[in-house]
């Protein structure tokens, strides 16, 4: 197993960085531990300060696996960063989420339909986007030293996903998993960059009730379970569907866990 890095905090407060956490460091089921200091998860890069910048270069990221949409990409374009770290594009836009964005602009949504909206788009994730995370792990494979960060424009649902297949790929519990999914409501920064977004897309309804807001910019344990549903539906478990809906045979997830597990048996 490779080597344990210098412990990161679990949360990375960057200036402009956004939902920005180093999700190793948890224990697997087999009794090993996910390397820190090795896989990171954000939402967007565009706001990232000098000081932000310099802060990024130290975590040694070789490749950035991009998940937006074109047009954010367009909006809040990844800045140059020191070390030219790889970019790997895979734009996912689920189909709830078309619609959630029409229905926002066009008066906003209640509560209850902007989390039903949230849980759609996680099941959307999870029945209809395995090529593109199969696609991910390719790169993650071929990636022999430093470190990978995956985002898209938050770093809850697209992002949150990908981050839960790769610790399931490494063994490590659902329980856990949830709990790293969970950290983006302490990691996202609510008056800052919440606000900001939303006053700059004239989505002024949302600023009222906190919860509502939340339900959005925030995540909710039933969002990534709808996920996990939608992986029970037609396959046994989320190892199944690693295996035979992501394509990561025994021997490829072998592979990932020697290069970001320590201490695992055997």
């Amino acid at each position: 197993m490779s080597a344990e890095a210098a412990p990161q905090p679990r949360i990375l407060r960057f200036e402009g960085a956004v939902n920005l956490r180093d999700f190793g460091g948890y224990a697997t089921e087999d009794g090993g531990r996910v390397s820190s200091g090795r896989l990171f998860r954000c939402g967007t890069l565009a706001d990232l300060t000098e000081v932000g910048k310099r802060a990024f270069a130290e975590l040694d990221v070789k490749l950035i696996c991009d998940l937006r949409r074109g047009d954010e990409k367009s909006a809040e374009p990844t800045p140059e960063l020191a070390g030219a770290p790889g970019r790997l594009e895979i734009p996912i836009d689920p189909g709830s989420a078309v619609v959630m964005r029409e229905r926002l602009n066009a008066g906003g949504l209640t509560l209850k339909e902007r989390i039903d909206f949230m849980v759609g788009i996680n099941r959307d994730l999870a029945n209809n986007h395995t090529e593109d995370y199969a696609r991910m792990f390719e790169r993650l494979l071929e990636l022999d030293s430093g470190g990978f960060l995956v985002h898209c424009s938050a770093g809850k649902d697209r992002t949150g996903f990908a981050c839960a297949l790769i610790l399931h790929a490494l063994g490590v519990s659902e329980a856990t998993v949830l709990e790293d999914y969970l950290l983006t409501n302490e990691a996202m920064d609510y008056e800052g960059y919440v606000l900001k977004r939303i006053r700059s897309r004239l989505w002024a309804d949302l600023e009222a009730d906190r919860e509502s807001t939340m339900a959005l910019f925030g995540v909710r344990p039933e969002y990534l379970r709808s996920a996990y549903d939608a992986i029970a539906a037609e396959f046994e478990g989320v190892e199944h569907y690693i295996e035979q809906a992501i394509g990561l045979d025994r021997a490829a997830r072998e592979r990932l866990q020697s290069r970001y597990l320590i201490g695992a048996e055997g």
